[in-house]
């Protein structure tokens, strides 16, 4: 990805904030600025990077929006107030206000279920496209299309305008605004496509929205509790890739490279976070990232209080990746065939899924059976459509084929 690319996937929400408050049209607002950033790809190479990109993108979008009002001759109305606002010349007059915060509210909008405001947010606020999305939730690619568009035709149709949610509302949408950030964080950490182990501008977008969301609400212990997740999960990022960008696992890592910076101010959120009210899921999955961040070696690493973090995670959702997780960590403290026995009530909810295939064979390679390893090892990296999984997970497969041996146990 180039430096403009970044540029354009950061500004976008930002963007489509400001266009949808100022019109009240979000649908239209999301094609606008879509058309926008086109032109921007288009453009900035041989023009070179405008003085105010956003002012820029914000121009274009709203002359693109106007060209529409204009050109919908049932909507007459709108037309002749839509013309009032166009700007006479690039760059208009843009209001330094960050409206990413807004929007996120916006799609996390009651009119929808958390199955469809959680996706469009994806798409507006995190840059996702719809098959990542897709990814993200176990979905075909055409199921989460249509998802998103119902999604944006509800929000149309309820005639509720751009503007922060106060009171009680907050309250209504924080949980998915929440799943929204997590899921926007994962994508960035561990891209799901593509030959990158990570995309470094959704999780810092993330994170930014997160601090956003801190910010706004800073008594609320699983705001707090993202947040450390992310920062904790983020300290470790100069270590996950190796000299020619291969993914390098946990266990294996460089944790001298560590952002200790980050580790602390994870720490200290959660510590303020854990005894200010009821914990919450991200709270609980933040205490485990400090557990492995705060492990010298992987051989320090408190499995058993890993262990029991993931007991109680299991009894507040039943997220089937927080399953396999936990089938890790009874693999560290009980033992590989522990954890392999755990894999099978996985099986038909994660049937097709690269990861069960991965950590089955990881078990396996743990428990001396390679032979078997290398067949999941080679199965999972045919699943995922990450290309440094690929890479590593058959250089796993390698590795066994070539030697014998019995590696340390790890888990991420």
């Amino acid at each position: 990805m180039t430096d403009a690319d970044g540029l354009l996937r950061g500004l976008a929400p930002q963007v489509l904030g400001h266009v949808a408050r100022r019109y009240g049209r979000f649908d239209e607002a999301e094609d606008a600025v879509q058309e926008a950033l086109v032109a921007a790809a288009v453009q900035w190479p041989d023009e070179g990077l405008p003085d105010n990109p956003r002012g820029w993108l914000i121009a274009v979008a709203v002359r693109r929006m106007n060209d529409r009002l204009r050109n919908d001759s049932a909507r007459r109305r709108r037309e002749e107030r839509a013309a009032l606002h166009e700007p006479a010349v690039l760059p208009p007059p843009v209001s330094d206000s960050d409206d990413s915060l807004a929007l996120l509210f916006l799609c996390c909008h009651p009119s929808l279920t958390p199955a469809s405001a959680i996706p469009l947010t994806l798409r507006a606020c995190g840059g996702l496209t719809t098959a990542e999305i897709a990814r993200a939730f176990l979905v075909p690619e055409t199921t989460m299309a249509q998802r998103i568009s119902r999604a944006k035709q509800r929000i149309k149709a309820s005639g509720v305008p751009f503007a922060m949610p106060t009171g009680e509302v907050w309250a209504d949408r924080l949980p998915s605004v929440l799943h929204v950030l997590y899921l926007i964080f994962n994508e960035g950490y561990a891209a799901s496509t593509g030959a990158l182990v990570a995309r470094s501008e959704l999780s810092s977008e993330a994170i930014r929205l997160t601090r956003m969301l801190h910010a706004s609400l800073p008594a609320d212990p699983e705001v707090a509790g993202l947040l450390a997740l992310m920062l904790l999960t983020e300290a470790r990022r100069p270590a996950r890739t190796g000299p020619h960008g291969e993914l390098v696992p946990l266990a294996e890592q460089d944790r001298s490279r560590w952002d200790q910076e980050l580790i602390a101010d994870g720490v200290e959120l959660l510590t303020t976070a854990l005894p200010s009210g009821a914990v919450g899921e991200y709270q609980l999955q933040a205490a485990i990232a400090a557990i492995h961040d705060e492990a010298p070696t992987p051989a320090d690493t408190d499995w058993p209080q890993i262990l029991a973090l993931y007991g109680l995670l299991g009894r507040m959702t039943d997220n089937p990746m927080i399953a396999l997780n936990r089938a890790v960590a009874v693999a560290m403290v009980d033992g590989p065939s522990a954890g392999l026995t755990r894999l099978k009530a996985l099986d038909e909810q994660l049937a097709g899924h690269h990861r069960l295939d991965a950590v089955r064979g990881h078990l396996l390679e743990m428990s001396g059976h390679h032979d078997a390893a290398i067949t999941h090892y080679r199965t999972a990296a045919g699943r995922t459509t990450s290309l440094a999984e690929r890479d590593y997970l058959r250089s796993r497969a390698a590795q066994l084929s070539g030697e014998d041996r019995t590696p340390e146990g790890s888990g991420e």
